[in-house]
């Protein structure tokens, strides 16, 4: 009999979530999806429930993103419903975690990408780990960064979320910190101790929990991103994606060409996408936001760049994807603002 792939238990005070897919990197499933919400649910009618946890089993990831080979498969078919299925979930979830009336605990210890940012970022409280690595690698696989990055990637640091949303860049621990991503930092040896002690709490008190997080909270240490601000906010501060691209081939600093190396190797049209999206989100309040990826995403996963992305990074792993444009200049606009155009049936929270 197999084991199932998320696991519910209370213990103490505390609701736990813990995804159970370690050999998967705990990439988040539609059937995951399905038993997390009505879970976090009933928790919240619970007055035995101060908080909830959630985690990943083992030592490499939290939630390294979504079920990427079943929206290829969906994809390929053209099931349109079936993407349309699974992100009308997955966002009604993101939007549950994020408005979540007792105190969430999301504990970011390994991996966070894609899904399982999703995850974590809109619930009140992030705990990292010196294991943690953050990203948003939508652009390296033909899609653009969703599960709420429309809403969280503007509100980093100056453009620090438009770089971190084009290049797909990794995080750890301190710049993770910085980026806003974690809200305190606990070695991967004291969790257990951690929430040894949310379990003792008597009421779904914010305050109680952010005291309890900062006993246990260490300082990262300095974030390297952070010596780059400066500069980043300058390069990626264009009004047209062209203009960013300028910016970074005009820059005679060796970091700057490392990052337009980099981007070359993105989907033209998913940074295409991207930098529209997210310049949008810098003015929308969350559920507009999710409304607004949800317009997106099933459009975007029917694109053969998706297809494409995902063939050359999980299907036949070649790492040489071979996009429908050559470049930025090939992608046309009307192509992109498509993808926002309104829904017969939007996405809605009831």
């Amino acid at each position: 009999m197999s084991e199932p792939t998320v696991l519910f238990e209370t213990v103490g005070a505390v609701g736990r979530i813990t995804l159970n897919r370690p050999r998967g990197l705990n990439a988040l499933t539609l059937e995951q999806i399905r038993q997390i919400d009505p879970a976090l649910r009933r928790w919240a009618a619970d007055p035995a429930v101060a908080a909830v946890v959630i985690e990943g089993a083992g030592e490499k990831a939290f939630c390294a993103g979504g079920d990427i080979r079943a929206l290829f498969d969906a994809s390929a078919a053209g099931d349109r419903a079936a993407l349309e299925t699974f992100f009308r979930e997955e966002y009604r979830l993101n939007r549950l975690i994020h408005t979540y009336p007792k105190p969430y605990v999301a504990l970011i210890d390994g991996i966070t990408m894609g899904g399982g940012v999703g995850l974590s970022v809109h619930g009140r409280f992030r705990v990292a780990t010196e294991r943690t690595l953050f990203a948003m690698p939508e652009t390296g696989i033909g899609f653009f960064p969703d599960v709420g990055g429309t809403h969280f990637l503007p509100r980093c640091p100056g453009e620090l979320g438009l770089y971190l949303g084009l290049t797909g860049a990794r995080l750890k621990t301190a710049d993770a910190h910085y980026a806003g991503v974690s809200t305190h930092v606990v070695p991967s040896t004291g969790l257990a101790a951690l929430v040894g002690e949310l379990a003792e709490l008597h009421r779904a008190d914010d305050a109680a929990v952010r005291a309890v997080l900062d006993r246990h909270h260490r300082d990262p240490g300095p974030a390297p991103v952070a010596a780059r601000q400066a500069l980043i906010d300058r390069l990626f501060a264009g009004a047209t994606l062209h203009d960013v691209l300028a910016a970074l081939a005009g820059c005679d600093d060796p970091w700057a060409a490392e990052t337009l190396a980099t981007l070359k190797t993105k989907s033209p049209w998913g940074m295409a996408v991207t930098f529209r999206q997210l310049r949008r989100g810098a003015g929308l309040p969350f559920d507009e936001a999710m409304r607004l990826e949800y317009r997106m995403a099933p459009r975007g996963a029917l694109d053969p760049d998706f297809r494409e992305g995902v063939r050359a990074v999980i299907v036949d792993k070649d790492n040489a994807p071979r996009w429908r444009h050559a470049s930025v200049d090939a992608v046309d606009d009307a192509e992109v603002e498509a993808l926002f155009a309104p829904l017969e049936r939007e996405l809605s929270f009831e």
